[in-house]
């Protein structure tokens, strides 16, 4: 499957209390599943985080699940 992004929508969530820097954001986008050769609607859970050591954000794909109808 690979994941082309036609619509997408950030829900961020609240950041964490107390100098964490890592917080979650979900994302529902449209993606073409090779498998099925069809689009579907996915949700997809980011991670995001601060790297103080390279004074960077960086972020990465946790979870994806299908949205059902």
């Amino acid at each position: 499957m690979s994941a082309v992004a036609n619509n997408s929508a950030a829900h961020p969530v609240p950041e964490f209390p107390g100098g964490i820097n890592v917080r979650w954001e979900t994302q529902r986008r449209i993606v073409w599943n090779v498998r099925e050769h069809t689009s579907e609607e996915r949700e997809l859970v980011y991670e995001i985080s601060w790297i103080a050591e390279l004074g960077l954000w960086r972020s990465f794909l946790r979870s994806q699940r299908k949205v059902k109808s």
